[in-house]
């Protein structure tokens, strides 16, 4: 019989999960359509810093004289999708729409869009920065897309934890 590791729990502390509100007295998870203490929350935080960068990296983009048609134009529908998933991500938890759309896994979406995203992102940035030529809104645009980067990473770290538990003999029991 092997004592490893033997179950791999993910958690998802977006604040927004079944029973976000369940430690308030008086507050059941259920009530309402709109999750007053979701805004409020890390991650909801984390999300509109994200939000926010990334517009003012798409509108330091737009508003500057490009230098690469190519790698601009990427750079901008990469922004905006990011920002509009995030945004989508936001306003399921912000409404409980998880609740009504059980069909979906909403931390593994989530994740999976922040794994891609992220990547996307920091492929976005470097490409920016490389053909910027010294623009100072190409140079911010990148910039902001960098601090945008980190922010998505920041949110993977602090959103999805991977923990491996050991099993014992006694724990069987």
């Amino acid at each position: 019989m092997s004592h490893g590791a033997g179950l791999v729990r993910t958690t998802c502390s977006s604040g927004g999960g079944p029973g976000a509100g369940a430690g308030q007295p008086g507050a059941r998870p259920s009530e309402g359509l709109l999750d007053p203490v979701y805004p409020r929350t890390y991650s909801a935080l984390l999300k509109v810093a994200q939000m926010v960068t990334l517009l003012i990296a798409f509108i330091c983009v737009r508003s500057s004289m490009w230098v690469s048609y190519s790698a601009y134009s990427y750079f901008e529908v990469v922004t905006i999708c990011n920002l509009i998933m995030i945004l989508a991500f936001y306003l399921v938890h912000l409404f409980r729409l998880y609740r009504l759309l059980t069909c979906i896994s909403w931390p593994l979406s989530e994740l999976l869009h922040y794994l891609i995203g992220t990547l996307l992102l920091l492929i976005a940035s470097i490409v920016a920065a490389s053909k910027s030529y010294s623009q100072s809104g190409l140079v911010a645009g990148a910039i902001f897309g960098f601090v945008a980067t980190f922010l998505c990473l920041a949110s993977i770290w602090m959103s999805y934890k991977i923990s491996c538990v050991t099993q014992s003999a006694d724990a069987a029991v």
